[in-house]
């Protein structure tokens, strides 16, 4: 996507992000102020991804992202919605929406369009779908070294909690990577009879 779209809901984040940890560090706590402090920082990830990776971010990976921080930091550790029972699982459910927009964005930029446009709609599908399963046992592993290192409670429910969040990573990127694959698909086969058409009519 090109940079302007970006601006916009980047700029409106970080505002909001540090006017939270402005509002928290004044009232004297440090453990909110310093989620917004974090979420702040995690702002820029789109931006360096931009100018320094030269990724082509479409907008729905950066709308998702940004959505997927407030959700977590503000709504979830700042206003405690982590409390909720299903919030945990919705989270990771969107997280594996988010990691299969990343896998894309990431297809995207390293194979050329001349080369997708003959990929086999069900490597797509492998392929996205590998990035929410990685990205959700890559985090559990980060939350079991928290728990065992530093003493955190990330992995409050055990085995239970890990293997319910994996699964709600697995469902959400199994959905986005198979309609994604698919709409290639559809893609796919229209380029084609569009080619056959040609051959007829020279």
């Amino acid at each position: 996507m090109s940079r302007k779209p970006m601006i916009l809901p980047n700029a409106l984040f970080l505002v909001f992000m540090a006017g939270t940890f402005v509002f928290f560090y004044l009232k004297g706590d440090a453990s909110k102020s310093s989620y917004a402090l974090t979420s702040f920082f995690c702002g820029f990830v789109p931006h360096l991804l931009t100018y320094f990776a030269k990724l082509q971010l479409k907008t729905p990976l950066v709308l998702s992202y940004l959505g997927f921080l407030f959700a977590s930091h503000f709504l979830g550790s700042i206003l405690k919605w982590y409390s909720l029972c299903w919030w945990d699982l919705f989270l990771h459910f969107l997280s594996g929406v988010l990691l299969v927009f990343a896998g894309t964005a990431f297809y995207c930029c390293l194979v050329p369009e001349k080369i997708r446009k003959a990929v086999p709609a069900r490597f797509l599908f492998v392929f996205l779908f590998a990035f929410p399963v990685l990205g959700g046992v890559i985090w559990e592993i980060y939350e079991f070294s928290m728990d065992t290192f530093f003493g955190t409670k990330l992995q409050f429910g055990g085995n239970s909690d890990t293997m319910t969040d994996l699964i709600a990573d697995t469902i959400g990127g199994f959905i986005i990577a198979l309609f994604t694959s698919v709409q290639a698909k559809k893609k796919q086969k229209q380029a084609e009879g569009a080619g056959s058409l040609d051959e007829h009519l020279s």
